[in-house]
């Protein structure tokens, strides 16, 4: 840095001597032209000389003291400087390098790394670029809030130093306004006037130190005049301490009575920040304690903060609705003492943070805790002691973050799902493939037996056992959102007629079954067939969740978008929706167990009861139709599983949206040259033996690649057979080469994903699909239907 300042000034420095040369020469030529005296011309050379020396001497001794000048700053005296204030503080080069900072900002931003990167969102790195621009090319910018890990902070950057070389940035945390202003609301209305007449003294202090209000009692006791003497005022000019820790008003002198200040910080993450302060008088003075502690009780209340008072034996005395709202409990049914709402482990931590700040001097602190109810969620406990009110000794304090909690956890649990449901799509897709083989082989090996043969039953058996197996691989499958559907517009309150006599016997005679529709539901577009196992699903579960007989309750309903902005639902779009509930009076579901209901094979029925597919299945089939599910239960009460299908806008009537099937027709017997592309062997060995049995010419390839190959041999084929997912060359790049070089040519795509997932990297025309698992006979019916579609 420095050496880039000396050749900053030597470069004009040679110039100036350059030129000042040049003139010299020229000096002398024309006295010569003019006198032709060589002693006249020498000597007024000279002289010229000397003076032009003198002057570079001088100009040059300036330069010097003026690049002293610009040296490099000393950054210990400027980080000192910067340590003096509770800003975070930094100064970056033109470089973009960090050369200073104090320790606020390597606490609030570490990594030492210097302003844009620090580590916040994209939108806060866009802002802060722009204002270093701005700052550059004005000499200053603001920025009114950035955000970092929930917090924010507002932002000054000047241009500084002796070559505007540097940037310094300022940043200042942004207090939360809003529960300061309502303290200050407090303070000035009936509860602070309540307060005064019962002599309690209330001070509501910005992050700055200054008072923002007080009511009348501190007012006349700090200045002995109105309220607004105290206004705008330091708090630390009013008071004073003295070598016991007592505390005094400084108006008062040495003769004033002590008195005693509650602390209760306005933002839970800066204690230093804004807060309210409550005084009242030492022990010995006149205050009734018994009716200012229920003023301070009724101050708290209203307070959006937790907060609680206990005793110096740990006994609750008073907590407010946002402390109760933080356990999850009801205020009427808080246990006795504040340990008993924590694990074992942390009860006598608790305990003793207790007798200590209730006995010790007015000090306060945070320990972390772990709630019984909710043991894997760690939250902080502030502990502060108070003195003066009576029986009080400790005031307690805890963030009301339940709704941050709610939300975390939901967003936690459908990433869960989401993963859960690649990694079920991908293992049901290559299962589909050794079962499209087992099938198949069985398939081949019936056809070589007669009904009677000895192995006849046991390749039946073989059989029976896949087909279960691809039911398994395809409730897998509409869990991941990945089976083939076939949506139709339909009426929900249509097929729940449908189901009905189907789900009554399956409820069995101790339980009843009620149905209820609502008036103008709208039509939903959904595979119909799907929606029955949805309702039978839930049936069952609802069945089994009532072993001694009970009531399922199903109904449906239209929600409206005003209703569904009501519900303040994060994950549910503001729209029309048609509303599906299934509810059951059975033994609820426990809180432990509510996370893990979706997930496939979770299930806490015994062994051999229950494959833990019937809610998971549910919940791939809302998600793939487009709909929402959500679950709401409680020990003892039930559970009621409510499921949100957006209204269809298209046409009133009801249509078949699905691909139209053909006719399958008896003889399925064929002609034609087929080539079947699969990278799996053993399905592309059964998918040839099946269709030479039926009369065509099969060829194979292993990959696309290869398939290419054949045709630029020369070979051409009736149809192409292909699976989607292939290693190299995937089936639609394949086929698109294809059409692109030898034109129209027939497709039968088969693959173990969902046609409706595959159409969107398929994106061809005149394409037709099997889904794998198949068996024999549905790959010659799928075959002879593609070559009839073609012709």
């Amino acid at each position: 840095m420095l050496g880039g300042d000396v050749d900053a000034y030597r470069r004009p420095q040679a110039l100036q001597l350059t030129a000042l040369c040049l003139a010299i020469a020229l000096s002398v030529l024309i006295l010569w032209f003019l006198t032709k005296n060589v002693i006249f011309v020498g000597s007024c050379g000279a002289a010229i000389v000397a003076a032009a020396g003198l002057i570079q001497y001088f100009r040059s001794g300036h330069a010097a003291d003026e690049m002293q000048d610009r040296s490099v700053p000393d950054w210990s005296v400027t980080h000192a400087a910067a340590q003096l204030t509770n800003a975070a503080i930094a100064i970056s080069d033109r470089a973009g390098r960090l050369v200073c900072a104090n320790d606020q900002f390597t606490r609030v931003f570490p990594g030492l790394k210097a302003p844009p990167d620090l580590g916040v969102d994209h939108a806060s790195i866009a802002v802060l670029v722009t204002a270093g621009r701005v700052a550059w090319r004005d000499g200053s910018a603001d920025v009114n809030a950035i955000t970092k890990e929930g917090r924010s902070y507002r932002v000054k950057v000047v241009r500084a130093g002796a070559g505007d070389e540097y940037l310094l940035w300022r940043f200042e945390t942004v207090e939360r306004v809003g529960i300061e202003s309502r303290a200050v609301d407090l303070i000035t209305g009936r509860i602070g006037r309540a307060m005064s007449s019962s002599g309690v003294m209330a001070v509501a202090v910005g992050p700055d130190g200054r008072v923002r209000t007080a009511n009348a009692a501190f007012a006349l006791r700090a200045t002995g005049a109105q309220v607004d003497a105290a206004t705008g005022q330091l708090f630390g000019d009013f008071v004073r301490m003295d070598e016991k820790g007592s505390v005094y008003f400084e108006r008062e002198g040495r003769h004033g009575l002590p008195i005693r200040l509650l602390h209760v910080p306005l933002n839970e993450n800066n204690v230093e920040g804004a807060a309210l302060l409550l005084a009242v008088d030492e022990e010995g003075g006149t205050v009734d304690r018994g009716l200012a502690l229920a003023h301070v009780e009724q101050l708290l209340s209203t307070l959006p903060l937790g907060l609680a008072l206990v005793d110096r034996d740990g006994r609750f005395l008073f907590a407010n609705d946002a402390f109760a709202r933080v356990l999850d409990v009801e205020p009427t049914k808080l246990p006795p003492y504040p340990g008993d709402l924590v694990i074992s482990e942390d009860k006598g931590a608790v305990l003793d943070s207790i007798r200590r700040y209730g006995s010790g001097s007015m000090t306060s602190g945070d320990i972390v805790i772990r709630l019984k109810e909710r043991p894997d969620e760690v939250i902080a406990l502030s502990i502060a002691g108070v003195r003066g009110l009576g029986e009080a000794a400790v005031l307690l304090g805890l963030k009301d973050n339940s709704e941050e909690i709610t939300l975390k956890r939901q967003v936690a649990q459908q990433t869960k799902m989401e993963s859960i449901g690649q990694l079920a799509g991908g293992v049901a897709h290559d299962f589909n493939n050794i079962l499209t083989a087992i099938i198949g082989y069985c398939d081949l090996m019936l056809l070589r037996h007669q009904p009677g043969d000895s192995d006849y039953d046991d390749i039946q058996q073989i059989k029976n056992n896949s087909n279960r197996a691809a039911s398994l691989t395809r409730q897998l499958l509409a869990f991941s959102r990945q089976q083939t559907l076939r949506p139709q517009i339909l009426q929900l309150a249509n097929v729940v007629a449908d189901v009905s006599s189907l789900l009554k016997r399956l409820l069995g005679e101790t339980v009843r079954l009620e149905v209820h529709h609502g008036r103008g539901v709208g039509a939903v577009r959904a595979d119909p067939g799907q929606l029955e196992q949805v309702i039978i699903n839930l049936g069952v579960n609802a069945r089994d969740a009532m072993p001694k007989g009970g009531v399922v309750h199903i109904s449906t309903a239209a929600v409206t978008q005003g209703e569904v902005s009501a519900m303040g639902n994060e994950f549910l779009p503001v729209g029309d929706y048609v509303k599906l509930s299934v509810e059951d009076s059975g033994m609820g579901i426990p809180k432990e167990n509510m996370s893990k209901i979706f997930e496939p094979f979770f299930t806490t029925k015994e062994t051999g009861k229950g494959t833990g597919l019937g809610l998971s299945t549910v919940y791939g089939i809302v998600k793939q139709s487009g709909g929402f599910i959500f679950a709401t239960s409680k020990p003892g009460q039930g559970t009621r599983i409510d499921i949100f299908l957006p209204v269809h806008l298209g046409e009133a009537a009801v249509a078949e949206i699905a691909k139209r099937e053909l006719h399958k027709p008896k003889d399925l017997w064929g002609s034609g040259r087929i080539l079947i592309v699969e990278d799996e062997d053993m399905v592309r060995a059964v998918a040839e033996r099946a269709l030479v049995r039926q009369g065509y010419v099969v060829e194979t390839a292993s990959d696309g690649e290869q398939a290419l190959e054949l045709f630029a041999a020369g070979k051409r084929y009736d149809l192409v057979v292909s699976d989607v997912v292939m290693p190299h060359l995937d089936g639609p790049s394949m086929a698109r080469q294809l059409r692109e070089t030898y034109g129209e040519i027939r497709l039968l795509f088969m693959s173990g994903y969902a046609e409706e997932q595959l159409r969107e990297t398929i994106i061809l025309d005149n394409v037709s699909f099997l889904a794998k698992p198949f068996s024999v006979q549905q790959i010659a019916e799928a075959v002879h239907d593609a070559l009839a579609k073609g012709s």
